[in-house]
Parts: C-alpha cells; sequence; structure tokens
C-alpha cells in the first residue's frame, strides 16, 4: 500500500511539472549579446568572467543557449595582436600586459562554450586593418550598431558591463 501511495503521490508531481517544464520550452532557449565598445581590459575581463558564469550555469542545467559579443570601436583591440599604432585604438601599458591571456579567454569562450564573437566591419576598415590580422572564428559584421538592433528584435537580452 505505501508503494502504491508514493507512486501515486510521484505520479502527480510529474504531472504537474509537465506543463511548466513545456512552457519553458515554448520561451525558447536564452539569448544574450554583450556589447563591447570600450578599451579598458579590465572591464573586459569582467565581463568574460560574467558570460563564463552565464554560460556555466546554463551548460550545468542542460539548457542551450545563444551567447554573443559584438565588437565595436575600441572594443577591435582585443581581437588582434597589431598594435593598431596610429589609429585611435592604439596599444596601451594595460593592454599589453592583458593582451594575450584575453584573446586565450576569448577563444576559450568560442570553443568552449560556443559564444559566438562578431565584429563591426566598419571599425576594421576604417583603420584598414587586414581581415588576417584578427583572431580566428571571428565573424565580421557589416555595422556592428545595427547587429546589436537586429539581435535585439530577435529576442536578445542586451548586457553592456559598465
Amino acid at each position: 500500500m505505501r508503494t502504491m501511495s508514493f507512486f501515486c503521490v510521484l505520479l502527480s508531481g510529474l504531472i504537474l511539472l509537465a506543463p511548466v517544464n513545456s512552457a519553458l520550452a515554448e520561451e525558447g532557449d536564452p539569448k544574450v549579446v554583450y556589447h563591447a565598445d570600450f578599451s579598458d581590459p579590465r572591464r573586459l575581463s569582467a565581463m568574460i568572467t560574467s558570460i563564463n558564469n552565464m554560460v556555466t550555469t546554463y551548460k550545468s542545467d542542460l539548457v542551450d543557449y545563444d551567447v554573443r559579443i559584438v565588437f565595436i570601436s575600441h572594443g577591435i583591440r582585443f581581437l588582434t595582436k597589431d598594435k593598431l599604432a596610429k589609429t585611435p585604438f592604439a596599444e596601451d601599458k594595460a593592454l599589453a600586459e592583458r593582451r594575450d591571456n584575453i584573446m586565450q579567454r576569448l577563444a576559450s569562450l568560442q570553443n568552449v562554450h560556443d559564444v559566438k564573437l562578431e565584429l563591426c566591419d566598419i571599425t576594421r576598415a576604417a583603420i584598414r586593418l587586414d581581415k588576417k590580422k584578427i583572431m580566428p572564428n571571428v565573424n565580421f559584421v557589416r555595422s556592428g550598431v545595427v547587429r546589436l538592433a537586429e539581435l535585439q528584435s530577435k529576442g536578445f537580452a542586451y548586457i553592456k558591463i559598465e
């Protein structure tokens, strides 16, 4: 009799959870876009930590996700080893000290967590930086601000680390 009562309670619990799970499925997978248009390596480091925490949480909860970073303006500094001399985005001491670590962490976000990196091609073209000088697997988007607007219109949450 006890086994039967336990089974009934368990079954009713599963029935109550079914609508919740289907509602979550209807909402869709989380979609998030981070906006990187700043020059401070510490700020980017904080952003990478935030993204890593987010995707690790999603993975541990077995949730599919689509997380992207759109790099605009000064953000280009983090996607190349070029010193960008004589441009508004020229390397400074803080970037020189952290560049390798930042690029490794960005590559890890790409390779381990499937975070997509997108670079504004207007920014790249304005300083005449060859696409070959950008780290691998970065997608070029025609306009970074247009891309942010497109992604938001498709339901992406917008985050900018201050």
